[in-house]
């Protein structure tokens, strides 16, 4: 397929997920129970008169039809305008700028660690005899079925409270963002191994691999130049879908390790009924996946050029 119109393909496919992705918050924003003037006004706690809710829903548009509403929605967010958060009184783009950096951080961190483990226990489980692979794939299956508010309780009890080796919270050190990368990564790195070991098994017992052996080739030299490559074809095409989960995955381990970041700063807008504040981070979140998604395609494009026609 020809690059251009590939780009085109995916400028196009971005435009639409980013539209279902603003009117599906601009719906669910719509069914909560409650006064969305109120949570402007500072939550119901705010004691506000009803000439003041009155001239909040003046100035948001509020009180026009629910179309016209979601046209003047979808205009503001098509010129980059995400509104002012109620809770912080500050615009959300400035808000998203400056906590922005350490969640994206955070994620490479733990994306890169989770890849570097991956690729371990691959090589590994290629030297592993029938009991080692058994148990390998065990650990696999554990590690991405764990819950990251249990991992994360679970580290801070070794490494904090029984060892004393790390911090329990982010300390703003890079001792103190050990632990929430290894929460973010670990299941992230069973799920990948996972991947990783049906296609280095196949790709090992291939007629290929079965040819360079017999002159004389080790296993070792093989894996890192031929298995290695096809083994990480799979787990590379969900690279986009991996960085995302970490993304969202940040939500729970910034609150568990007191970060100040994305993630954090999504729950307390969702505790907070902070609609500009939610809509800005999901809607940058949901072009983040897109990105990614566009540029782990890329690089598998480059490295499979044969499958550039599926």
């Amino acid at each position: 397929m020809n690059t251009l119109a590939w780009a085109g393909r995916k400028v196009g496919g971005a435009l639409v997920v980013l539209w279902l992705v603003a009117s599906a918050i601009f719906i669910a924003i719509r069914l909560i129970p409650g006064d969305p003037a109120e949570a402007i006004m500072g939550g119901p706690g705010s004691q506000a008169s009803a000439q003041a809710l009155a001239a909040a829903r003046a100035e948001y548009a509020l009180d026009q039809p629910v179309i016209t509403q979601y046209l003047l929605y979808l205009g503001k967010l098509a010129t980059f305008d995400f509104g002012t958060s109620y809770s912080l009184k500050q615009p959300v783009t400035q808000v998203m700028g400056e906590v922005l950096p350490n969640t994206l951080w955070l994620s490479l961190m733990a994306l890169a660690a989770a890849w570097l483990l991956a690729l371990c226990f691959s090589a590994l489980a290629m030297r592993a005899g029938r009991i080692g692979n058994q148990v390998g794939s065990l650990l696999e299956i554990i590690a991405a079925a764990v819950p990251h508010f249990w991992l994360g309780a679970v580290l801070i009890m070794l490494f904090s409270s029984a060892l004393g080796w790390l911090p329990a919270v982010d300390n703003g050190t890079s001792r103190g963002l050990v632990l929430p990368i290894l929460t973010l990564a670990l299941p992230l790195a069973g799920f990948l191994t996972q991947l990783m070991r049906d296609s280095l098994s196949e790709a090992m017992g291939s007629q290929f691999a079965l040819a360079a052996r017999a002159r004389g080739e080790s296993r070792l030299k093989l894996f890192w130049r031929h298995g290695l490559r096809h083994a990480a074809l799979p787990a590379l095409s969900l690279t986009g879908w991996a960085f995302s989960s970490l993304l969202s995955g940040a939500v729970v381990v910034e609150a568990i390790f007191a970060r100040p970041g994305l993630g954090r700063s999504l729950l307390s807008a969702v505790l907070a009924r902070d609609i500009p504040m939610v809509t800005g981070i999901a809607l940058f979140s949901a072009l983040v996946y897109i990105v990614v998604m566009a540029i782990s395609e890329g690089i598998e494009r480059m490295i499979n050029p044969a499958g550039e026609s599926r």
